[in-house]
């Protein structure tokens, strides 16, 4: 088996929650717990950092990931969904999987896979620890898929656990309050393992955080309480951020190559988990620290945050796909200086259109697509709907059509804003990749 067919017979032959939906969910780890135990329990031969939370899980787990890394330690990354590669959720050292790795591992385990009949993504956790524990890293930073209590990746015991916000998402399988969808998240939380919550938001969603570490023995902190974060300005490249430790005289500024001013969400909660790692014996010098920072995407590879792809028009994706994620792209939008502006945009059929569609601005122009997956949403299903809420544009059969259509008729002052959808973006990036 080679590398194309061993990634074809996992989409093939496997549920995968991003393509079928909930029934692809399994409603315990139990799956996870034999992958594991067959291959020798390799989660359990080397360190790791858990990182859950509505928005911002990505951002967190790779800042630290490259500030670790620009360390000198040897640091794996597990996150989902991949964008171009299959191979991007599985990093060390920034370095994707080898494709013979995937190959000979798919390979080896098809009968145990046969017998199990894992998900998708139970199958791609098993086979990231393998990896892990097969290159002998240092600390792995794990990211859960959705939520944190049932999530594949939740059998680990962590050095740490980072939990970012808590927001409104994917309410059908976590929650329809906010308290519900922290209970969930809260489920990464170990017995006596230090538990980092970036933002210390309303009282009941605070709560249940204290309750849970209280109940497990595990010391916590809201990053917010520890570092307070004073947005400086961007450029073109880079987001100035300083921050400053309370209660203390304790201030440095940040360059980041992560433009999106929501970053300066996710720093808190980085530092905190430095301190953390620092107070474990980890040596993290400060200088690291700052370059690492600004060089997360060499270091690591991360695309879709606030990315520039273009400009004269200026074209950018980001693949924030909740309301809260939305409120921080706007905010971008906001802050950029454009003549005119574009969006395209698709999302999937479980977004909360109603809160969502009237937070986008009525004076752009909409380029309305969909990817080609079951969940997503027609174009002409979203064009409609968004009409109603004074959106005016036309739907397109595919990203790259819409793309390219708004791409067309801007002007060199114009935004062209693409996202709604990790998907959207991971099409309009591998359009511009066959394209270039």
């Amino acid at each position: 088996m080679n590398y194309e067919e061993a990634v074809e017979c996992l989409y093939a032959q496997l549920p995968m929650f991003t393509r079928d939906g909930t029934s692809a969910l399994k409603k315990d780890l139990t799956n996870t717990y034999r992958l594991c135990e067959a291959l020798g329990n390799p989660h359990e031969r080397f360190k790791s950092v858990h990182i859950a939370g509505t928005n911002g899980k990505g951002s967190t787990s790779h800042m630290l990931a490259a500030a670790l890394q620009q360390t000198g330690y040897k640091i794996g990354l597990y996150t989902s969904p991949h964008l171009l590669d299959f191979r991007e959720r599985i990093r060390v050292n920034g370095s994707m999987i080898p494709r013979t790795w995937v190959a000979e591992f798919v390979d080896s385990q098809q009968s145990l896979i046969e017998t199990i009949k894992p998900s998708f993504f139970e199958v791609t956790v098993a086979m990231a620890f393998a990896y892990f524990a097969n290159q002998g890293v240092d600390i792995a930073i794990v990211e859960t898929g959705l939520g944190g209590r049932l999530d594949s990746t939740n059998v680990i015991t962590p050095l740490l656990a980072i939990i970012t916000n808590i927001g409104y998402d994917h309410t059908a399988i976590l929650g329809n309050t906010l308290p519900e969808i922290a209970a969930e998240k809260a489920g990464i939380i170990k017995s006596g393992v230090p538990v980092i919550v970036g933002e210390k938001q309303q009282p009941a969603v605070a709560e249940v955080f204290e309750c849970v570490a209280g109940d497990k023995r595990s010391r916590l902190v809201f990053a917010t309480e520890q570092w307070h974060v004073d947005n400086l300005g961007r450029d073109g490249q880079y987001l100035d951020l300083r921050a400053t430790r309370h209660q203390s005289a304790e201030q440095t500024t940040y360059t980041l190559d992560l433009t999106g001013m929501y970053q300066a969400k996710n720093l808190p909660a980085v530092l905190c988990a430095i301190d953390e790692l620092r107070q474990q014996g980890f040596s993290i010098p400060a200088n690291d620290v700052k370059y690492g920072l600004a060089h997360v995407q060499q270091l690591t590879g991360l695309m879709g945050r606030w990315q520039t792809l273009a400009t004269g028009p200026l074209v950018i994706c980001d693949t924030g796909h909740n309301v809260d994620g939305w409120r921080e792209v706007l905010a971008n939008i906001a802050s950029t200086p454009y003549l005119s502006l574009r969006m395209v945009i698709g999302v999937m059929r479980d977004k909360d259109l109603d809160h969502m569609l009237p937070m986008l601005p009525n004076d752009a122009h909409y380029y309305f697509c969909q990817v080609a997956m079951p969940r997503a949403l027609p174009a002409g299903e979203l064009c409609a709907i968004a009409s109603q809420y004074g959106l005016q544009g036309q739907a397109f059969a595919t990203v790259a059509e819409a793309v390219e259509a708004a791409e067309r008729s801007a002007s060199p002052q114009d935004l062209v804003f693409i996202g709604g959808s990790t998907f959207i973006v991971a099409d309009a990036l591998l359009a511009r990749q066959y394209n270039s």
